[in-house]
């Protein structure tokens, strides 16, 4: 029986980014996740992008939930002030645990291991290994070079149009929130990960 989503898998940067802007969304989607009483997973960083999303959360009262692979425990600084901490052996770990945790996934502004988790959880969606909503959140034009890089990959025969519907691009916070309040989501995962 679908459900409304309970919890959301923020995948973000473990740096704040040159433009104010980025960390500004990132404390409006902690605070806005905490305030609809959406649980927050996330990579559990304090640092960056990822630091100031679960600060958020915690401080509006949310429920915070980090899931840090045990080797990055001395880089990425976990957040002091979560409701849980899963150590994971690994990164493939991290993404399969934060998969089992959350109901959507949202794509905010970070780098290469943010580009890594989205495009994973793009792809098992797409080998139908599951079908919870993804997001991404485009800050300051933050997606709008993963839109087009999609566009060329079409382009050039490699992925199918249909693609596109596997994840949906939103311009901000209050779109995002709307969305997500709208999503429902089955509760069987697949096992498959």
């Amino acid at each position: 029986m679908p459900h409304p989503v309970r919890a959301v898998a923020v995948f973000c940067g473990s740096r704040p980014g040159h433009e104010p802007v980025h960390a500004e969304a990132a404390r409006a989607l902690g605070t806005a996740l905490a305030k609809a009483g959406l649980g927050l997973v996330y990579g559990g960083g304090g640092i960056g992008i990822m630091g100031i999303v679960a600060e958020a959360a915690h401080a509006a009262g949310g429920r915070v939930h980090g899931v840090i692979p045990d080797f990055l425990r001395h880089v990425e600084r976990p957040q002091p002030q979560l409701d849980a901490l899963d150590v994971t052996t690994s990164m493939h770990a991290r993404k399969a645990r934060m998969f089992e945790l959350a109901d959507a996934f949202v794509s905010l502004s970070g780098g290469l291991g943010t580009m890594d988790e989205t495009f994973e959880i793009i792809t098992w969606r797409q080998l139908r290994l599951h079908d919870k909503p993804i997001f991404l959140l485009d800050v300051g034009g933050w997606a709008a070079p993963f839109q087009a890089l999609i566009e060329s990959l079409i382009g050039q025969g490699f992925v199918g149009r249909e693609s596109q519907q596997l994840y949906r691009i939103v311009p901000d916070v209050p779109a995002l929130m709307a969305a997500l309040a709208a999503a429902r989501v089955e509760d069987a995962s697949a096992a498959r990960l």
